[in-house]
């Protein structure tokens, strides 16, 4: 699932909001809202994304939030590490080859250094 999927998925529990439902209103499938949901689709379109917030009446700071997760939500990730040090490359091969067998603690321990290093 994708960090967009699974925000979307709390507002339809919070909303008690079906997919189907919601993707009848949104004029989607709910086979392809199923998919958007657990990252078998790629990120979603920015039009989406506001139709999807309209949807929920969120106002700025969680459209924000929506449109970051958004962003960061395609289920399949390129990593260009040309011209870095080699140790960006082997952290990059390392990563894929390893990501699935992370536990949940050692995924929040990454995102916090990597989040530490962008600010």
């Amino acid at each position: 699932m994708t960090p967009f999927g699974n925000r979307i998925r709390e507002l339809r529990a919070k909303h008690n909001v079906t997919l189907t439902d919601m993707a009848n209103a949104l004029q989607l499938s709910p086979a392809y809202l199923s998919a958007l949901e657990h990252g078998h689709r790629g990120r979603p379109s920015p039009g989406l994304v506001q139709q999807i917030c309209g949807y929920f009446n969120l106002v700025w700071d969680e459209v924000d939030e929506i449109k970051r997760l958004a962003q960061l939500s395609h289920p399949k990730v390129t990593v260009d590490t040309a011209g870095l040090e080699p140790e960006a490359t082997e952290l990059a091969n390392l990563l894929s080859e390893r990501v699935a067998g992370l536990s949940d603690d050692q995924l929040q321990r990454m995102l916090a250094i990597i989040a530490e290093k962008s600010r």
